[in-house]
């Protein structure tokens, strides 16, 4: 029996899910087929409608009864209201009109559907630009997303089609900063719904220090400590604090909790690290954020969206604001063809491994996962505890759930040259994870065939 029967059963459980996992990828198919199928529908039925509103004196209310018809005999078949019908059908023609050739590479099982939904998604801001344009933006977001999982690709198409849009980001970014705002919507038993609208850097910045800032007094709890009247009891019941019962908040809790004491009082009232004469070490705490800065949009020599890893596009003013105030960045250097990092400037930093593999990861590096390498942790792909050492070619980034499932599950992982991660599952299918190659970078006049400096262990 080998050290993995009690937890993932016998081989012939291995063998069942095989099979499993072949039926799984057939339905597949059969579904792709069919979604396919009912897009065509879709649209032609929204061409149709348009054909017997053409002619009409009252072409725009002609077409919306006709196409409000049409949807309401697709309604009845499909049991959906005719509105939805009628957006799907919008959604049809948009795909079988503007971007055959997303539709031909979901048909053909290249891309999938959520592939389709990120193409079509980041390409409503090339609305003005010309068919050539569109055609160029949707071949290189094909091509991107045949290499990986929706959710992985999204920031990078998003940033593509960004290229191609005639209206820069940046101009787009500063209409809609300047309707930033903050809102209350009520909602039941005594709750409501507190709302900021704002640049997409600074709402993950809040989400992150928040998030350090509870699992901070998470991890400062001892056995039978009580917690603040606020958490123990609910918002606004300040009575009986001295019975408080013990603070069982989960860190959604938390986090409201800190968000609502740092509004109202400035500081974390609840902080358990404060002395009595001063801010506490919640007060300390800074959120991180990675991002990735094109060299021209840096120098001000263009306005290209940066890349907030893990999220989305940031405006370029935002990136020039973040770099200029920061006290230590890395320059990425990588292969001019092949798009892998080579190495990173050592600049004030004790770390250098560290920042070489996270400008490598950029995200954790199971198939398809996309939590940023600075929420992750550093794995030895041979483990240390078998002789594996403390080495560029053998480590990657992992979060903790594919950590843990890499230690105690049959998946199995070797490194490959150039930081790809080959991965086989208890199936025995092999799972390849090419590093990612960074959306932005510099690179040499020629590269030299001699091998990078190893880093000291950290």
């Amino acid at each position: 029996m080998d050290e993995y029967s009690g937890s993932m059963g016998s081989d012939a459980d291995v063998a069942a899910l095989a099979s499993i996992v072949g039926e799984v990828e057939g339905a597949a198919a059969v579904v792709r087929a069919g979604q396919v199928a009912e897009v065509r529908a879709l649209a032609a039925a929204g061409q149709l409608a348009a054909r017997q509103a053409a002619g009409s004196p009252a072409v725009v209310r002609a077409h919306d009864m006709a196409l409000r018809s049409v949807a309401a005999e697709l309604g009845g078949v499909l049991r959906v209201t005719d509105r939805t019908v009628q957006s799907r059908i919008d959604e049809a023609r948009d795909l079988v009109e503007h971007y055959a050739a997303t539709l031909a590479a979901w048909e053909s099982g290249r891309i999938t559907r959520g592939h389709v939904r990120v193409i079509t998604d980041a390409g409503s801001v090339l609305v003005d630009a010309s068919p050539e344009r569109r055609a160029e933006f949707e071949a290189a977001a094909i091509a991107r997303c045949e290499r990986d999982t929706p959710n992985r690709v999204r920031s990078e198409v998003e940033i593509l089609a960004e290229r191609f849009a005639e209206r820069s980001f940046t101009d787009r970014h500063r209409d809609a900063a300047a309707e930033r705002r903050v809102r209350v919507v009520p909602g039941a038993a005594g709750m409501s719904d507190l709302i900021a609208t704002l640049p997409t850097v600074i709402a993950d910045g809040i989400l992150d220090r928040l998030t350090q800032q509870a699992q901070t007094v998470i991890d400062s709890r001892e056995p039978g400590d009580a917690g603040s009247a606020f958490g123990a009891r609910g918002a606004g019941d300040a009575s009986g604090a001295g019975d408080a019962e013990p603070d069982r908040r989960r860190i959604d809790q938390v986090r409201a909790d800190v968000f609502s004491d740092l509004l109202l009082a400035g500081a974390p009232a609840l902080d358990p690290t404060a002395t009595g004469d001063g801010q506490g070490s919640l007060g300390a705490i800074r959120a991180q954020v990675q991002v990735i800065v094109p060299a021209l949009t840096l120098l001000g020599v263009d306005d290209g969206p940066a890349d907030l890893v893990g999220r989305s596009p940031i405006d370029a003013d935002t990136a020039r604001c973040l770099a200029g105030n920061t006290h230590s960045w890395a320059r990425v250097l990588t292969d001019p063809v092949e798009g892998t990092v080579l190495a990173v400037d050592r600049y004030r930093t004790p770390w250098p491994q560290r920042r070489f593999l996270r400008a490598r990861d950029q995200h954790c590096r199971f198939p398809g996962c996309r939590r940023a390498a600075i929420r992750c942790e550093i794995d030895h792909t041979i483990d240390a505890a078998k002789g594996g050492p403390t080495a560029l070619w053998n480590l990657a980034h992992l979060c903790q759930r594919h950590h843990s499932m890499k230690q105690f599950t049959r998946w199995k992982v070797r490194q490959l040259p150039g930081g790809v991660l080959e991965w086989t599952s208890p199936t025995g299918r092999i799972y390849r994870e090419d590093a990612p190659a960074p959306p932005v970078a510099f690179t040499p006049a020629s590269i030299s065939t001699t091998a990078v400096d190893e880093p000291p262990p950290f």
